[in-house]
C-alpha cells in the first residue's frame, strides 16, 4: 500500500523532473500538447509503479524511458495508420527508423525553447502565464487557478487553447534568433516578471505575498540568464528577482499584515539573496546598455545597500526613474519617479510631478496614485486631504491585506 512519504516524493520529483521531461519531449514530438501528455502517462507509470517497487535511483531517467515507450508506441501507431492512407494514395513510406534513436538521446537541454514556445507573442499573456506554470513551473491547473484566483476551469480552458495555437501555427521548437529571438526574448521576461510580481504582491485575495510563484520565476529567471549569458537583460530581471525577492521575509508583520519598505526590519531581509542579486546586476552592467530590467534591478540595489531606511539615496534612485522612463515610458513609472522625487526633493516636490500624470487613464483605477497622493499630503501636513487619499485607495485594492493597510494609514492620519 502506497504510504504518504512516497506520495510526497514522487510529487517533488515530478516538480523538478516534469520541465525537462517536457522539453526532451516536445523537441522530439514538435508537439507540446503531445509531450505533456506522454509526460502525464510516465507519471501515472510512476504512481502505479514505485509505491511498490520504490523510488528508482534515477527517477528522472526513469521518468524520460516511461515517456519514450509511450512516445514510440504512439509514433508507430500514428506511422501505420499514415503509411495505409500514403499506400491507398499510391505512396509507399515506411515507418522513420530514426526516430527512435531520436528519442533515446536524453532529457538534453530543452528548457530553454521549451520557454520560449509557452511566451509565444501569438498567446495572450494569460495564457502565457498558465501554460509556463504547467509546463516549466510543474503546477497544476488547480494550483495556477488558486494562484491567480480564477476558476479552475478558465485555466484549463487557457492551457488547452494555447496547445492548439501552437499546434495548428506550427511553432517550432527552438530558441528564434536575430530580430525575432529579441521579440520573443521581450515576451518571456515578461511572462517571468509578470509570475514574480504575482507572488511578491499578490494582486488579490487574502494573502499579501505568495513566495512558492516568487520561486518559480527566479528558477525559471535563472535557466534563463545561465542559458543566455550574453544577454544583460536576463541578468537584469534575475537581479531585479533576487534583490525583491530578498524582502519577502519583512514584508509581512506577525499576523500576516502588509509591512512597507521603510517599515520593514532590514536584519530580516536575506543578505544572501542581496549578494546574489547585486553579482547579477554586475553581469547585466557588463553585458551590454541598462534597459527597463537592469534599470530597476539598480533601483532596488539602492534599497539593498542601505542599512537603515534613512541611509537610501533617493536621489540616485530619481534619477535611475528618470532614465527608466526614457526607456520605458509609462505614467506607472512616472508615479514611482514622483514618490522617489518627494523622498529626495521634499513633499511639495514630489506632488507636483505627481499632478503632471494624475489624469492618465491607465492610473484611473491604480490604487498605488490615491496612496502615493496621501503620503505625500500627510507629509505636507494637509491631513484631510490625505485621509480621503488612503481610503479611495483602499477601496480601489484587491488585496484584502493591502486594503487593510491603506484603512490603517487612513486611521492614523493626523
Amino acid at each position: 500500500m502506497a504510504t504518504p512519504d512516497i506520495h510526497r516524493s514522487i510529487e517533488a520529483i515530478w516538480r523538478i523532473e516534469a520541465p525537462r521531461l517536457i522539453g526532451a519531449l516536445a523537441r522530439q514530438t514538435r508537439d507540446v500538447g503531445r509531450a505533456e501528455e506522454l509526460a502525464q502517462d510516465a507519471l501515472v507509470a510512476a504512481l502505479q509503479t514505485w509505491p511498490e517497487n520504490g523510488v528508482p535511483d534515477r527517477p528522472g531517467a526513469w521518468l524520460m524511458a516511461a515517456a519514450n515507450r509511450r512516445a514510440i508506441d504512439a509514433f508507430r501507431r500514428d506511422s501505420m495508420i499514415e503509411r495505409k492512407h500514403r499506400e491507398l494514395a499510391g505512396e509507399g513510406e515506411g515507418f522513420d527508423p530514426g526516430f527512435e534513436e531520436a528519442i533515446d538521446d536524453g532529457l538534453g537541454d530543452d528548457l530553454l525553447p521549451l520557454l520560449f514556445v509557452a511566451c509565444h507573442p501569438l498567446l495572450s499573456p494569460e495564457s502565457r502565464t498558465a501554460l509556463t506554470l504547467r509546463l516549466l513551473g510543474g503546477l497544476t491547473t488547480a494550483e495556477i487557478a488558486r494562484a491567480f484566483l480564477v476558476p479552475e476551469a478558465t485555466v484549463a480552458q487557457r492551457i488547452v487553447r494555447a496547445k492548439r495555437t501552437l499546434a495548428e501555427a506550427k511553432v517550432p521548437f527552438e530558441v528564434p534568433h536575430g530580430a525575432e529571438r529579441t521579440a520573443r526574448l521581450a515576451s518571456v521576461l515578461s511572462v517571468i516578471y509578470l509570475i514574480f510580481n504575482e507572488g511578491y504582491s499578490a494582486s488579490a485575495g487574502d494573502d499579501w505575498i505568495r513566495p512558492d510563484l516568487c520561486e518559480d520565476a527566479l528558477r525559471l529567471g535563472r535557466i534563463l540568464a545561465e542559458r543566455m549569458p550574453e544577454e544583460a537583460e536576463a541578468h537584469g530581471l534575475v537581479a531585479l528577482m533576487e534583490l525583491q525577492a530578498s524582502r519577502l521575509r519583512a514584508r509581512t508583520g506577525p499576523n500576516g499584515e502588509a509591512v512597507l519598505l521603510m517599515d520593514q526590519n532590514r536584519a530580516r531581509w536575506d543578505w544572501m539573496l542581496i549578494d546574489r542579486g547585486l553579482a547579477a546586476l554586475g553581469r547585466a552592467e557588463k553585458a551590454g546598455a541598462a534597459g527597463p530590467y537592469t534599470l530597476q534591478a539598480a533601483i532596488a540595489a539602492c534599497h539593498a545597500r542601505a542599512r537603515t531606511a534613512e541611509e537610501t539615496d533617493w536621489a540616485r534612485i530619481a534619477a535611475l526613474y528618470a532614465a527608466l522612463a526614457e526607456v520605458m515610458p509609462s505614467p506607472v513609472v512616472e508615479l514611482n519617479r514622483a514618490v522617489a522625487i518627494g523622498m529626495a526633493f521634499g513633499p511639495a516636490a514630489g506632488l507636483d510631478h505627481l499632478d503632471t500624470i494624475a489624469d492618465a487613464p491607465v492610473l484611473a483605477d491604480y490604487h498605488f496614485l490615491p496612496a502615493a497622493r496621501g503620503d505625500l499630503l500627510a507629509k505636507l501636513g494637509r491631513s484631510d486631504e490625505a485621509r480621503a487619499e488612503f481610503e479611495r485607495a483602499s477601496a480601489l485594492a484587491r488585496n484584502e491585506r493591502e486594503r487593510d493597510q491603506l484603512l490603517g494609514r487612513a486611521a492614523t492620519v493626523r
